[in-house]
């Protein structure tokens, strides 16, 4: 369902922009640019590497009570939440929130080197550090938008809901977003989702590229090279499997990849090694490709083992025993998109013509992929800014131009909780 027409969306934020509140909201977001760098400085230097968020969940927990949010707790995986209420509705509604989230984790072990710096380039501040970008400057625009809204007393017809999560990146596997709609009772009150995922202030993720991935092992008796020659060998087990994997052919519509990423195995070049493993990963945005590339990795996998273990049984007399097999899915992010007419597309479009910017629709991996897969009206945009180098020691962002970028996703929030209100 649109959220209105586009003449209608592109009036009720011209309306928005208009009031004084939100006007104080902007100025507020002029005014403290020091402010939110010094609070990018602050999170940087604390690890938040997959399931090692924990120091992450204290500080983002402080933050949101510090700028006044209400009803802040950490749930069981170290998620944030942290209320905006609704002006004229009592504490205990249950009516319809929108959701606002940044995700805290990072790519970076916990062990990495986190030594940022700071400094004035081109009229802005450029911070270089280990997820300046990625994802500091969503989670420092969250807290920005929560203050401005709060410091402005802008009223909001639906309670927003700010959300620090866990678990975005890699082997997270988007385990943060996931647990918060698991809890139905709070998930299913949401109307609309907003991510705020690195920097920029003229892109939108509106269609969640899918992935699955997996960890193949392949287990055997091992033993001497020489003495117990004929002895089936789980590495080249595997590299036979790999080899007719790569063999798969993949489309470029619907876009579909394939990659094995990791290979392990093996203690001495003179030993028949007892296990190898390799890791591999899928991505589309289709969910029947995702499934063809899986069942193709199960056959390769069984029928290596199985030729292997048919060569041996021709060796029995210096055959140890035969190999065996797991194929263990360790990620699973679905593959969705928003309709033409999504709410939260109409808002975004609206948002966009009043400021003066022209949104790329992308296709990407982000948190939006579960609500969007939901069926609940979600993206992904950056919070303002610019950046680079993302997932490497050299990554950095700047804050020219973040302002822009806060006004946005402010007006967004703002039109979708208004919209919300409505249904």
């Amino acid at each position: 369902m649109a959220i209105f027409s586009r003449s209608s969306a592109f009036a009720r934020v011209t309306s928005l922009a208009g009031q004084r509140p939100v006007h104080a909201a902007f100025t507020w977001l002029h005014n403290n640019p020091k402010t939110l760098i010094d609070r990018q400085m602050d999170l940087v230097v604390i690890p938040g590497p997959p399931f090692g968020e924990h120091a992450r969940s204290t500080w983002a927990a402080d933050r949101f009570k510090d700028i006044g949010l209400e009803k802040v707790r950490v749930d069981g995986i170290g998620n944030v939440l942290g209320f905006i209420p609704a002006t004229h509705l009592p504490p205990e509604s249950t009516g319809h929130v929108i959701v606002v989230s940044a995700h805290i984790d990072t790519v970076f072990p916990a062990d990495t080197p986190l030594m940022p710096t700071l400094t004035r380039e081109d009229d802005a501040n450029r911070l270089a550090a280990p997820g300046a970008c990625d994802n500091a400057a969503g989670v420092i625009g969250m807290l920005a938008l929560a203050e401005a809204l709060i410091q402005a007393k802008v009223k909001v017809p639906v309670p927003i809901l700010m959300l620090a999560n866990v678990g975005e990146e890699g082997e997270g596997d988007l385990r943060g977003v996931r647990h918060f709609y698991e809890q139905r009772e709070l998930a299913g009150r949401v109307a609309a989702h907003v991510v705020l995922d690195g920097a920029g202030a003229d892109s939108a993720v509106s269609q969640a590229l899918g992935s699955r991935r997996y960890k193949v092992t392949i287990k055997g008796p091992g033993g001497h090279s020489f003495t117990d020659s004929g002895t089936p060998n789980p590495i080249v087990a595997l590299s036979w499997a790999i080899a007719t994997l790569a063999r798969t052919p993949v489309p470029e519509r619907p876009t579909t990849t394939l990659n094995v990423g990791m290979v392990q195995g093996g203690t001495s070049v003179n030993s028949i090694p007892e296990a190898a493993t390799a890791s591999t990963d899928f991505r589309s945005t289709s969910a029947e490709e995702l499934l063809r590339l899986e069942v193709a990795l199960h056959r390769a996998v069984e029928d290596a083992v199985e030729q292997a273990n048919a060569a041996a049984a021709n060796l029995n007399h210096r055959n140890r025993g035969v190999l065996t097999f797991t194929i263990e899915k360790i990620g699973d992010r679905p593959a969705a998109q928003l309709a033409a007419d999504s709410p939260v597309l109409e808002a975004l479009r609206a948002v966009d013509r009043h400021l003066g910017i022209q949104t790329d629709l992308r296709l990407g991996s982000t948190d939006a992929n579960i609500p969007i897969s939901l069926g609940v009206p979600a993206l992904s945009v950056g919070a303002g800014g610019d950046g680079g180098g993302a997932h490497t020691m050299a990554e950095w962002y700047s804050d020219k131009n973040r302002e822009i970028g806060l006004r946005r996703v402010l007006l967004l929030t703002l039109a979708l909780a208004e919209w919300a209100a409505e249904q």
